[in-house]
């Protein structure tokens, strides 16, 4: 695909309403996000009640793992994700009429197993519809644009979330707007064609659960890729200090915090719009290594700034590093992936992702407690750059890897 190609995929209808659909449901989960943390913290005053929140929605990821990548191998991930983003639609609703009562906040807590259950459900299915429907050089082009719809949606949801609360004084209008865009998925999924699986997956049964597991440890290219992306957000994730960064280090307060929270989608939303003008890497493995190295530059920088533009620019470059480093994963996955095991394999990584951006919150403010918030920042990102030695040397598959359109299943 040349550099005047950037807008190949989005000829594609399938692409257009995918990536449409998309943007309404991640709309509507950062909206949901937003919303039920505010109403949460209004209601309880305790820190605590925010911690569960992320815990409770990541627990039924890891529980149902197993059985939701096999259920997106074996019936058509069209219909899976619809009926998994339903589910979250009504979850959602229902949470929003929860907000119109004074009683305890123990049925919100409910909602949100429901909800993470669900994202479970849909997380294999949706990641792998589009290889089914695309062809190989369209693949770049076409999750750079919806990488694009995704940070968009990561921009303003948080914002009309907000702006949606302060206008009602309370979160019900803006939870049932978040259902509203589970819903535009929805009506999106069911416009797609309808794939049925191959043979081989439905053949495997529940027998070939654990074909997954086998498949990502045989693989060295997409182990390494995986486990790159696992140690860059365990050990580079500062999102959960930036509270501290805005108040006591730069002073800015909590608009300045507003500013630092949205940087880093908006210089992956433009990362991502870029890559829709570019050609397809020709060394994608040492381009992958190239932006996490970046990245971890770029949260080094975050800790050792005093100025609030400069930290501004270094979250901005993070957001940068990582949509390409996004772009170049997902695509790999999507070419080198069995159809039968696409499932299986995009739960697997669903697991690390949510694994990864939890416990790494944990870390920093483990290692800030101990440390300091600088040294924590800091430290991380030096362990960001070992990493990417560490990768480069135990996996050279990875760097020698050659275009990614060239991939076939293995």
């Amino acid at each position: 695909m040349s550099s005047t190609d950037a807008y190949a995929a989005l000829r594609n209808p399938i692409v257009r309403r995918f990536a449409l659909g998309r943007f309404g449901s991640v709309l509507g989960l950062q909206i949901l996000s937003v919303s039920v943390g505010w109403h949460l913290y209004e209601r309880t005053g305790s820190a605590w009640a925010l911690g569960l929140v992320g815990a409770t929605e990541l627990l039924p990821v890891f529980l149902l793992m197993p059985v939701t990548g096999t259920v997106a191998d074996r019936l058509p991930r069209r219909r899976v994700a619809a009926a998994a983003h339903t589910v979250l639609a009504i979850a959602t609703t229902l949470m929003a009429l929860a907000t119109l009562s004074p009683g305890p906040v123990t049925p919100i807590y409910a909602l949100l197993v429901v909800v993470g259950a669900a994202r479970a459900f849909a997380m294999p299915a949706v990641l792998t519809i589009l290889p089914r429907l695309l062809s190989p050089r369209e693949f770049q082009n076409a999750n750079a644009w919806i990488s694009s719809t995704f940070q968009l949606a990561a921009i303003t949801g948080p914002g009309l979330a907000g702006a949606l609360i302060a206008w009602t004084g309370s979160a019900w209008l803006a939870l049932a707007v978040a259902a509203a865009g589970q819903l535009v998925f929805v009506v999106s999924l069911l416009r797609l064609p309808e794939v049925h699986p191959l043979p081989s997956a439905v053949q495997s049964g529940w027998d070939g659960v654990f074909e997954g597991f086998r498949f990502v440890r045989a693989s060295p290219v997409y182990l390494a890729a995986i486990t790159l992306d696992l140690f860059a957000v365990l050990l580079g994730g500062a999102t959960a200090l930036l509270p501290i960064f805005a108040k006591d280090v730069l002073h800015v307060g909590p608009s300045g915090l507003g500013w630092m929270r949205a940087a880093p989608a908006a210089g992956a939303f433009l990362a991502a719009l870029a890559q829709t003008r570019l050609p397809p890497w020709q060394q994608p493995g040492r381009a992958l290594l190239i932006a996490v190295a970046g990245y971890g530059v770029a949260t080094i920088g975050l800790g050792l700034s005093r100025d609030f533009f400069l930290s501004l620019a270094c979250l901005f470059a993070t957001g940068i590093f990582d949509s390409v480093s996004i772009v170049i994963r997902l695509t790999l996955e999507q070419l080198i992936t069995p159809d039968a095991l696409r499932g299986r394999v995009s739960a697997i990584k669903s697991v690390f992702v949510g694994f990864s951006n939890e416990f790494g919150a944990f870390e920093s403010g483990a290692t800030a407690a101990l440390f300091g918030p600088v040294a924590s920042v800091v430290g991380g990102g030096i362990g960001v750059l070992l990493v990417v030695l560490a990768i480069r040397r135990v996996w050279p598959e990875l760097y020698r890897l050659g275009p990614l359109h060239t991939l076939r299943p293995s």
